[in-house]
């Protein structure tokens, strides 16, 4: 099992419209090989921002990068621009590989 995980620092006020995007994008994720399961997970919210990590668990590692360099990764990412005015600063990925 592997884990792809990006972390996105919202901007304070913006934490409702954040969540809107992600539940009207269409992530084409389910015509991906090796994909299992899809979370968006809201963390703590500071004075600059509130911590929200994307969470996608795939078969393996090979999978995850196959869909990195797939049509169904670019038709997900194609609008990814418009809404910077959300984040501060780009995503943060951190990958996992079950060892359990």
């Amino acid at each position: 099992m592997y884990i792809a995980m990006n972390r996105f620092k919202i901007a304070l006020g913006q934490e409702d419209e954040f969540i809107n995007v992600w539940k009207s994008r269409d992530t084409f994720l389910d015509e991906v090989p090796g994909f299992k399961e899809f979370h968006l997970l809201q963390g703590p919210t500071n004075e600059e921002y509130t911590l929200f990590s994307s969470h996608t668990v795939w078969e393996n590692e090979t999978d995850f990068i196959n869909w990195t360099k797939s049509e169904a990764f670019r038709k997900a990412h194609a609008n990814a621009g418009s809404n910077k005015s959300l984040y501060l600063g780009p995503p943060q990925f951190e990958g996992f590989n079950s060892v359990i």
